[in-house]
């Protein structure tokens, strides 16, 4: 409410009662505090920093910290491996085939499903999924760093799609040729007999390693091409115990030998029974693996410490004069 103005003042009519008017321009030229540059008095927007978990301690480690493995979910572990600090990384994501089907093993019929991890939740949330564990991956990557991922026709549309989204730089295409596959039961179909390997670095301005003389002196002097003709896990793999999708030991030791620098920093960010790690450490390489199943980490730990029994070992101590 107003309030009444003394006799000796002089009443303004209601027309006047209104905001002060703006104080006269300043000549051109001529800067004063109120009509200053706006970025000198104006607060700038800030985004605060992202402040980065460190990693859990590992379920497992080697007594020479060389091979570590983590249970947990693979989406948040991997956004908390320090950035740029991994070599290669190998990964075999959920192909979404647990559908139901039913697939020919050991001259049985048997059902595809594998368990809830592999269950499809449509293609726009299966694609979702997909750029975020890529991306992930990426972030971890050195600059140099690439990565290989395997995947029939059910994901590996999805995940090259993603790596383009993303900014990888392409290398190759692999087809793995299995010369042993199941028979497909339906007779509706071509018997399924490959999988499909994606090589791609970090970014378009990578300089990413390819050991090429190892590869050509492996094909006997020729170039090696992009069709690998290698048989599935035999019985030997599977020993200690086996996983619904393992890998080769051979395939995983071809393609960390041709794209490994020396003592490289390996990376599987589902890590399964666990293949990748023992041809890294076979190979004289460090090992991080990931998995959802206490399971799979039994397995794997079981397997390497089969494969290099000096992890048990502590380093000795040398003595500093």
């Amino acid at each position: 409410m107003l309030q009444s103005v003394s006799a000796t003042e002089t009443a303004l009519p209601p027309s006047d009662l209104r905001a002060p008017a703006s104080p006269k321009a300043p000549a051109p030229g001529v800067q004063t505090p109120q009509s200053g540059p706006a970025r000198a008095t104006s607060a700038r927007a800030t985004t605060p920093a992202v402040v980065q978990k460190p990693l859990p301690e590992p379920t497992w480690r080697s007594a020479d910290n060389r091979a570590r493995l983590y249970k947990g979910d693979s989406l948040e572990i991997l956004e908390r491996v320090p950035a740029e600090s991994v070599d290669v990384i190998f990964a075999d994501p959920p192909y979404f085939l647990s559908n139901g089907g039913s697939t020919c093993r050991a001259g049985k019929r048997t059902s595809v499903d594998k368990g809830a991890w592999d269950k499809s939740n449509g293609v726009e949330e299966n694609h979702a999924f997909n750029h975020r564990w890529l991306s992930a991956c990426q972030r971890a990557l050195k600059p140099n760093g690439t990565m290989w991922v395997s995947g029939t026709g059910h994901v590996i549309y999805s995940v090259g799609y993603a790596m383009q989204q993303l900014g990888f730089k392409m290398l190759n295409e692999i087809v793995w040729e299995k010369p042993n596959p199941p028979p497909n039961l339906s007779c509706r179909y071509f018997t399924h007999a490959t999988e499909t390997l994606l090589w791609a670095a970090k970014s378009r301005k990578s300089r990413h390693v390819f050991n090429y003389d190892r590869m050509r002196e492996m094909n006997d002097g020729k170039q090696m091409k992009t069709v690998w003709r290698l048989t599935a896990p035999g019985q030997k793999e599977k020993l200690l115990g086996r996983h619904p999708t393992q890998k080769p030991l051979a395939l995983l030791e071809r393609l960390l030998l041709a794209s490994c620098p020396d003592n490289a920093q390996v990376l599987d960010p589902f890590n399964g029974s666990g293949t990748t790690g023992v041809a890294a450490v076979t190979l004289g390489h460090s090992y991080m693996g990931i998995d959802l199943e206490q399971e799979y980490i039994d397995l794997t730990q079981a397997r390497l410490l089969d494969a290099v029994p000096s992890l048990r070992e502590r380093p000795a101590l040398q003595v500093v004069r």
